[in-house]
């Protein structure tokens, strides 16, 4: 169960309702009418929650759970201890964030600007906006309807944020366009000068970043994420990107709708993404490449090379995944046989 606290839990929902919300299908047996009036994890849910299965490694706790209600793949339905209540679907994992959502809604803070906030009388606020202490909105910055800005924050000269978009304590935002419904957590740095200099063995002279940020509709930015503004071209997050916690996202880097990067990642300037990468933890990805649509990078992995639509690859420098694993495999068995010697 979640603390009260710190989340609003809405229902009970019956099990029809559930399987309506999540497009998944009551398996024979189960009671439509049945209510449930939390979701658990398998190992602490009780008879009134609701869990999920999505990995198999997870089926002993699956088949041991007493969970009133499961959202399970169909290879798993046998499984299930007498008197669960299956709701069954190929996409267990969706069908649970779909229900978990339902039960979790997103907050919706009350409407109103703080009289310790500091909003440029030049600002154009939307209807239903929710300004906190301590942030800031300067001049000719523009707030779509319904958005949220958290204590602390700044919204810098001639920004625009998109409708029901969130900014979290702390973060800022220079020189940016963010779309709708964005997420931006906190401690977050938009738009920032680029790292461009031109070297010199005297002096490094500092060379103007004269692009934006453009961020698309229905993107998370996670907490201390920083993108930097573009030198001339702009850096653009296309729509659903999800940019994980500490990711630093150079100057002029494109990513294409649907990208996922994960913790710790960094990717260098005027690389560009095709639609839905996903790049693990630490991983690394240099300057000026092209990475195709669907490529997966492992983490920890160092991409200095351009890397065709769907590949998947690993290693530093990342090379096609089976080819790391052989070559993993070679270097192990050496050293073994280095031992042995």
């Amino acid at each position: 169960m979640a603390d009260p606290r710190f989340h609003d839990r809405k229902g009970p929902f019956s099990l029809g309702e559930l399987a309506e919300r999540t497009g998944a299908e009551l398996a024979e047996g189960a009671e439509p009418a049945r209510s449930l009036v939390d979701v658990a994890p398998l190992e602490t849910a009780g008879a009134d929650d609701l869990s999920f299965l999505d990995n198999k490694r997870y089926v002993e706790a699956f088949a041991a759970s007493k969970a009133g209600g499961c959202v399970v793949h169909p290879d798993f339905v046998a499984r299930a201890p007498e008197g669960m209540a299956l709701l069954v679907t190929k996409e267990p994992y969706r069908a649970y964030a779909l229900a978990a959502q339902a039960y979790y809604p997103p907050m919706i803070p009350p409407s109103g600007i703080s009289p310790d906030a500091s909003v440029d009388e030049d600002a154009r606020i939307g209807g239903g906006c929710c300004i906190e202490a301590g942030a800031v909105v300067q001049a000719n910055a523009e707030i779509g309807a319904g958005c949220w800005i958290g204590s602390n924050a700044v919204i810098a000269r001639g920004v625009v944020l998109g409708a029901q978009s969130i900014v979290g304590a702390n973060a800022s935002i220079y020189n940016s366009l963010i779309g709708e419904r964005c997420r931006i957590y906190p401690g977050a740095r938009l738009g920032q000068d680029g790292f461009g200099f031109a070297p010199d063995p005297t002096e490094h002279l500092k060379i103007p970043q004269l692009g934006r940020v453009i961020v698309g509709d229905d993107v998370e930015i996670g907490a201390n994420a920083t993108i930097d503004r573009g030198a001339g071209p702009d850096t653009i997050i296309g729509d659903r990107c999800m940019i994980d916690n500490l990711v630093q996202i150079a100057h002029n880097v494109e990513l294409g709708p649907g990208c996922v990067i994960a913790a710790l990642a960094g990717i260098a300037g005027s690389t560009k993404f095709q639609n839905y990468v996903f790049i693990g933890g630490q991983v690394g990805v240099a300057g000026h490449l092209r990475i195709g649509a669907g490529v997966r990078v492992a983490a920890q992995s160092g991409v200095i090379r351009n890397v065709e639509p769907g590949v998947t690859v690993g290693g530093s420098p990342a090379l096609p995944i089976r080819e790391w694993h052989r070559q993993t495999v070679a270097i192990s068995r050496l050293t073994k046989t280095g031992d042995k010697k």
